[in-house]
């Protein structure tokens, strides 16, 4: 009989967090939730303490966490309910947990990621911010911790997918000479260039294949999700930037594929459906039931790619650049795109205006050795006050 499996679910009121919840409700045999922890969705959250059961709740705002804590109270529930970075420190690093799912959007994510990777936890990875603004950081504590990290992004997950067995993510893989990663091109891919600068947000959120955050929904509309997948690559994989390409698929069928020496090149197929991958990582080396639908490839009957369009899309330059760059211009690429994401969102930039505003903050902001977590935090915050009043100073220009 297979051991139960402690979780501790960072981001439990996300997308990743609600498809993590499904898989695990699955198999109950084999899982239970021990942590929950969001920001502060705290009707949500209340909902999920109250169908897993789990033994501590984490809300990061206090409001938001006495909420929570009156609700459980006065639903009978005996969980905890905890505030602070320090709360979710000890809840990934108690005894009885020993699987992490690390979901928590942007920066906000990396310390949590962090705080697993250093208590030797399988750390499954879906927030890709932590490996862009502090990737060697993160990698050099892996081994000697004695964690594991497993992608899941999709197209991360899906070239550990096709790795040598047994292959765990963090140093190149024998045979491997390049990955592929695929785009689905977004809900602009073949839209007028003249009308981007129009677009709304909504518009933006509006993706093609993929249910996600409205943040990393405009991310994948610039194709700067797919920048920041380039710049993870190149830490999980151990590959330089110019190893790690980019192909679009609109059919988003191919997750992403494994370029050997021989010639021979591997991908891994499936539905859109983000519980796969979340499958895969909470039951490697092994496989579970994901309640995912099996692919029916006559249904798909055609499999298209294309070269991305870099005039069309320039935050995939942007981040290759960073990349080429590296020390702390992947955080500081990573923080302005965020500030400038969020000003899009709030109504207070236009589309096309992301990517001007990143690359003004790049330009400005000399790339420096990151040597410990600070010199990263350092350059994160300096680029958010940058981008921000970027944003303020022209934002007659911009909007």
């Amino acid at each position: 009989m297979s051991p139960v499996h402690g979780v501790a679910i960072l981001g439990s009121t996300g997308s990743i967090g609600l498809s993590t919840l499904d898989v695990i409700a699955r198999h109950p045999d084999r899982y239970r939730v021990r942590a929950l922890v969001a920001r502060a969705s705290w009707r949500k959250i209340v909902e999920q303490a109250l169908a897993c059961r789990p033994d501590v709740v984490i809300l990061t705002e206090p409001v938001a966490a006495a909420h929570a804590r009156e609700a459980l109270r006065a639903a009978g529930s005996p969980a905890r309910v905890e505030s602070g970075a320090e709360a979710v420190a000890a809840a990934v690093a108690a005894a009885d947990v020993d699987t992490v799912m690390a979901a928590i959007v942007g920066a906000a994510g990396l310390m949590p990621t962090l705080a697993a990777v250093r208590a030797g936890k399988r750390v499954l990875l879906a927030n890709k911010e932590a490996l862009v603004m502090a990737g060697r950081l993160l990698i050099d504590e892996v081994r000697p911790a004695g964690a594991a990290l497993i992608p899941i992004d999709s197209e991360h997950n899906a070239i550990f997918q096709c790795m040598p067995a047994r292959y765990l993510p963090g140093e190149p893989a024998p045979g491997v000479t390049h990955v592929i990663l695929t785009a689905s091109g977004g809900p602009f891919r073949t839209t007028d260039p003249a009308r981007l600068s129009r677009v709304t947000p909504d518009e933006a959120c509006a993706h093609p294949k993929w249910k996600m955050g409205r943040k990393i929904s405009v991310d994948s509309a610039t194709l700067m999700n797919k920048g920041l997948e380039v710049i993870e690559a190149t830490w999980l994989f151990g590959l330089p930037e110019a190893e790690v390409e980019v192909v679009v698929h609109p059919q988003s069928v191919v997750h992403s594929l494994v370029r050997y020496v021989d010639g021979s090149v591997l991908a891994q197929l499936g539905a859109p459906d983000m519980r796969t991958p979340i499958a895969q990582a909470l039951a490697w080396p092994e496989r579970i039931e994901s309640g995912v639908a099996a692919l029916d490839l006559a249904a798909v009957a055609r499999l298209d790619f294309e070269a991305p369009d870099h005039a069309r899309f320039p935050s995939l330059g942007l981040a290759r650049a960073a990349a080429r760059a590296g020390g702390t211009a992947p955080a500081v690429l990573n923080a302005a795109n965020e500030v400038a994401v969020q000003a899009f969102l709030d109504g207070g930039l236009n589309f096309t205006a992301i990517t001007t505003v990143i690359d003004e903050v790049l330009q400005r902001l000399e790339s420096r050795a990151v040597r410990t977590l600070d010199d990263v935090l350092d350059a994160d915050a300096a680029a958010r006050r940058l981008a921000a009043a970027t944003i303020e100073t022209a934002r007659g220009a911009l909007v």
